[in-house]
Parts: C-alpha cells; sequence; structure tokens
C-alpha cells in the first residue's frame, strides 16, 4: 500500500509569497500582522473566502508609530499599486452620535439630505479596484475615539457585508477588508516592556511579547461589546520598535528622500549618502518610546530634508553630484559635503545609503 503524501499547508502562492516579501520591504518589525494579511489574501485568490460577509475585519492594536496605519497603506500600494487607495474614516470625527450621517447620508426629510454625500457609498468603495484585484481597503482609524453609534453600526457590516445608507440604498462589502486600528491598552502594553530599546534575547522578548498580547487582548474586551469583538476575524497587537527595526526603518525612509529627489530634480539628480555617525545622530534624535517611527520620521525631515531644500535652492548641488551627510560629535545639525561632481544619472534609490 502506497504511503500517503505529506503536503504543507505553511506554503502559500507565488503571488501570496511576493505581498508578503513587498509587505516585509516596507514595514519592519510587525511579522504576525503581516502573515494575517497574505493568509487572508491567498484565501481570497483561491475563492474560498466566507460569503456574505466582507473578505475580513482586522484590528491592529498598539502604541502610535508601531507602524499600524503604515501597513495599511503598504497593503493598498502592493496590492491597487497606490499607498492612497485607502478609504480612510478618523473616527475622532464620529464622537457623537448623529455624526453618523457623514458616513451613510441623512435620510429624506431631514435638513441637508441632499447636500450630504455618504462617505461610504458603492462608488467610493470601489472606487481604486483594478482590472486584476477586486478588492476595497477600508480604515477605519483609532476606532475607540467613535461613539457606540458608529459600533452598533459596524455590527451588520462586519457580519453581514452590507450597510444602508440613509436613502435607503444598500452598499456590499463583501469585496472589502476592514482594518480598524486602536491605541486602547497601549500604557498597559508599555509597561509590559521592560528596557526595551537595545538587543533582549530571544526567550525574554518572546515572553515579553506574549504579555503584551495578553494587555492588549484584555483592554479590548474591556473597551468593546462581546458583539463587536466576536465579529473580529484578526486581533494583531503590534510591538514597540527596538533599535535594530529603527535602523532599518532609517534605511527605508533615507532611500524613500533620495526617491523623491530623483523624481522632483530630473535637471538636477544628485545622490546623497549619510555616514555611519550621521545615521547614529539620527536615530538619536528619532527616537521616542511615546511616538515610534513617526518621530524618526520627523527627525530625517528636520535634519536632512529640510537643508537638502536650501541646498537645491541656493544651487549649491549640481546634476550628477553626489552629497555626504555627517554628523560632528556635539553638533546639533548635521553637515554635507560634495563628494564628487562625475556621477551619472541613476535610477530612483540606486545609492542612497552607505
Amino acid at each position: 500500500m502506497r504511503r500517503p503524501t505529506t503536503l504543507d499547508p505553511t506554503k502559500v502562492g507565488r503571488e501570496a509569497e511576493y505581498l508578503k516579501m513587498s509587505l516585509r520591504h516596507r514595514v519592519v518589525g510587525q511579522e504576525e500582522a503581516i502573515d494575517q494579511i497574505v493568509n487572508v489574501y491567498q484565501t481570497w485568490l483561491t475563492g474560498i473566502t466566507a460569503p456574505g460577509r466582507p473578505i475580513a475585519n482586522f484590528l491592529f492594536l498598539g502604541p502610535t508609530g508601531s507602524g499600524k496605519t503604515r501597513l495599511v497603506e503598504a497593503t493598498a500600494e502592493c496590492l491597487l499599486n497606490d499607498a492612497r487607495a485607502v478609504i480612510k474614516i478618523d473616527c475622532a470625527e464620529f464622537q457623537h452620535s448623529h455624526e453618523i450621517a457623514k458616513l451613510i447620508g441623512s435620510p429624506p426629510g431631514y435638513i441637508g439630505h441632499r447636500e450630504t454625500q455618504a462617505a461610504f457609498s458603492q462608488d467610493v468603495l470601489d472606487a481604486h479596484h483594478t482590472d486584476t484585484v477586486k478588492i476595497s481597503i477600508v480604515l477605519l482609524d483609532e476606532i475607540e475615539k467613535a461613539s457606540d453609534a458608529l459600533w452598533n453600526l459596524l455590527l451588520g457590516v462586519l457580519d453581514k457585508g452590507t450597510l444602508k445608507l440613509g436613502d435607503g440604498r444598500k452598499v456590499d462589502f463583501s469585496k472589502a477588508i476592514i482594518f480598524m486600528t486602536s491605541n486602547v491598552g497601549a500604557a498597559e502594553m508599555n509597561a509590559e516592556l521592560k528596557p526595551r530599546l537595545g538587543f533582549v534575547n530571544t526567550s525574554d522578548q518572546d515572553e515579553i511579547n506574549a504579555r503584551m498580547s495578553r494587555s492588549g487582548l484584555e483592554a479590548v474586551r474591556r473597551k468593546f461589546t462581546p458583539e463587536f469583538v466576536n465579529r473580529l476575524d484578526h486581533i494583531a497587537v503590534f510591538r514597540p520598535l527596538g533599535t535594530i527595526e529603527l535602523e532599518r526603518i532609517l534605511d527605508i525612509e533615507l532611500d524613500l528622500v533620495q526617491q523623491r529627489i530623483s523624481h522632483t530634480t530630473q535637471d538636477r539628480l544628485f545622490v546623497f549618502k549619510i555616514s555611519e555617525a550621521g545615521k547614529q545622530f539620527l536615530l538619536i534624535e528619532g527616537t521616542d518610546n511615546k511616538f515610534g517611527a513617526r518621530h524618526l520620521k520627523r527627525a530625517i525631515e528636520r535634519l536632512v530634508v529640510q537643508p537638502i531644500s536650501n541646498l537645491i535652492g541656493t544651487n549649491q548641488v549640481s546634476h550628477g553630484d553626489a552629497i555626504l551627510v555627517d554628523h560632528q560629535h556635539g553638533a546639533a545639525s548635521m553637515n554635507f559635503f560634495r563628494e564628487s561632481t562625475s556621477l551619472h544619472a541613476q535610477s530612483p534609490g540606486s545609492c542612497t545609503l552607505c
């Protein structure tokens, strides 16, 4: 009798694997959430998603600056070729029940019925579909700040995949991936960290991550009703970023700055590189446990982008220049040097980092 063939259910197809690699290139340190998105995409590709409901309902938990919104934008960029192809709802704008009209439109007979355009309509939902990917990316940012009226409105959307507008029309969410982000439990999760920045051995880090996840899930159960929580397919806890992750993000962000330069200064194409001393200074200036990677981005804008814009505006850089950005110990700003004027034009992002 022939022995049965062992199958590997952990493998994903080529398209899903490409999505995983693309997301990991754009978002650092959040493999659990990336894997959940990839698995959902693989299920959608094979056509066996649950009928009559959204493709998936996600809740991303974690401190600000840990990459929750960035991962949603990166998913849209990878699937729909545009990071802006996200239907984003800022839930801080819906702290009162009457503000729900901005989402579904006012019903006939109410003042402003014809003037109020529903933020959720079928046209809005389908606007970013491509020829090959018919998926809508919906983001409900900081969901904990919304009123109970919004949470109750979402119950039908998360469970049945439909929403009834004020004028009676129905919106189909069966082709949507719904992401919700929340900072609920962030204080408790930060309390579990111990000294986080630096190098921690694997077993200790696993225990820290497990405690953070438990704290986050407990906070969710305290904040939201069981009916709401039971409609969530995936809850991912985003851990704060440590030194290794911030170093990788720094390289990614500097490469994006080079791409911005290459796309907007075709008549004066130049490249820059950051010395190790410069990178360390950026990490020191951009490290803040409260604000995560967002603080690092602000440091790059202040210490690199703004000075480079001044160099461009005063004609101190020319086509083909190679600029070195360095830092002298104790200085409050970076030093900029022209290393060479003999570079040929290069493709965006080809030589930013040393």
